[in-house]
């Protein structure tokens, strides 16, 4: 696939001051979908399909649900789909993923919106993770703020703070799932559910 289409989505990002994954982040994804008999993912927070696109073309056998709530994002996430040809592979779902019920069963959860929402969103989908299946969670040292003095940082940037902290502790403490933490860009947790739960 021509690079050009990446190029536009990374441009469209940094004009409407979208976050993307970094490059190392979403490598270390590809790599394990590529290298795992992952064929199928839900990846909670589409934003504009940077990500989603880059594991849809790891294989052709692999399908994609993936949720975005704010309308605009997904609108655009759409037509960046459809310019890689990617239509049978991934299916967006504009909605609150909080608000989504199904009973779809995923090799790979990824979670990448926001980070008040993760323990219940880890909470809701663990369940429809298969056997072995692994959740992977982006963005656990918020663009290194965690590394800072927190006296150093604003209210709402506590809150985070506090809310991420809150995530690590349950994850390390969650007895279904074994985490490894991993320092690569912005950081990110890999949870992989122990057979027999």
């Amino acid at each position: 696939m021509d690079t050009k289409d990446f190029k536009y989505i990374e441009k469209y990002a940094e004009e409407h001051n979208i976050e993307l994954m970094e490059k190392g982040s979403i490598k270390f994804i590809t790599k394990y979908i590529s290298e795992n008999n992952v064929k199928k993912i839900l990846e909670i927070g589409t934003s504009i399909g940077y990500l989603t696109i880059k594991m849809a073309l790891c294989k052709d056998n692999i399908k994609i649900t993936t949720i975005e709530k704010d309308c605009n994002k997904y609108i655009e996430a759409l037509k960046n789909i459809k310019s890689f040809e990617l239509e049978k592979q991934i299916s967006l779902v504009l909605k609150d993923a909080l608000e989504l019920e199904t009973d779809e069963k995923y090799d790979l959860i990824i979670i990448d919106i926001a980070k008040g929402d993760y323990i219940e969103l880890f909470k809701k989908y663990s369940n429809n993770l298969n056997n072995n299946g692994i959740i992977i969670t982006n963005n656990l040292n918020y663009n290194n703020i965690m590394d800072q003095e927190i006296e150093n940082v604003d209210e709402n940037t506590k809150k985070v703070i506090s809310r991420i902290e809150e995530y690590i502790e349950y994850l390390m403490n969650n007895n279904d799932f074994k985490t490894k933490f991993y320092k690569i860009d912005d950081g990110l947790s890999v949870s992989r559910k122990l057979e027999n739960n």
